[in-house]
């Protein structure tokens, strides 16, 4: 093959990451494929001459770092609203992210009732995350930990550990389905045990 036909080929990829960004729901994951896909077709108009379209991937390239760097730097407000195990709006919002949920944590039990505490995670009163905790002297187990679309930028994981250890709480631990989690709970500082439970020190 070639080299005009890779150069041409790295064009289409460039093209297709940055429609492929806007299907994204998660904000981080939009900018950072966006950036991706900019940044290729940066270079490729570079090679082809197209100094305009390099100027405006050069743009969107430097926009996406600096609303990265404005995602990483401000501050979340978060607080955990405790429910009933039958609230309303707390069905209502296992009811509406159902099959989400399912694919985030396959088999999960999302029964709100085998929870000691149990609600919404607000981010300036924007329902952010569903969580359900079964305490275990002055640990935490964590039923779900279940954070909405745009807020997956693990900050909010970090308030849930912040918060418990202000609670009293000395250890955190997740036993459920950790497939999909793993990137998630590493990033946390979760250390897996032999018997496959993720404990956090708080």
């Amino acid at each position: 093959m070639d080299p005009r036909t890779w150069l041409e080929i790295a064009g289409y990829i460039g093209s297709a990451l940055v429609l492929l960004s806007f299907l994204m729901t998660s904000v981080v994951k939009l900018r950072l494929v966006n950036m991706a896909g900019s940044f290729i077709s940066f270079i490729y108009a570079l090679i082809i001459g197209s100094y305009p379209l390099a100027l405006m991937n050069c743009a969107l390239v430097l926009i996406n770092l600096y609303f990265l760097w404005k995602i990483r730097h401000t501050r979340k407000d978060y607080r955990i609203l405790e429910t009933a195990a039958d609230d309303p709006v707390l069905v209502h919002f296992l009811t509406e992210y159902a099959a989400d949920i399912g694919a985030c944590f396959p088999g999960i039990d999302t029964d709100p009732a085998a929870a000691d505490v149990r609600g919404l995670i607000l981010c300036e009163d924007t329902p952010a995350g569903i969580v359900f905790l079964k305490t275990e002297g002055t640990a935490a187990r964590l039923l779900l930990d279940y954070s909405m679309p745009r807020f997956r930028d693990f900050s909010l994981g970090a308030f849930l550990a912040d918060e418990l250890k202000a609670r009293g709480f000395t250890e955190l631990r997740y036993g459920g389905p950790d497939q999909n989690h793993r990137k998630y709970l590493e990033k946390l500082r979760f250390v897996r045990d032999p018997s496959g439970t993720w404990i956090k020190k708080l």
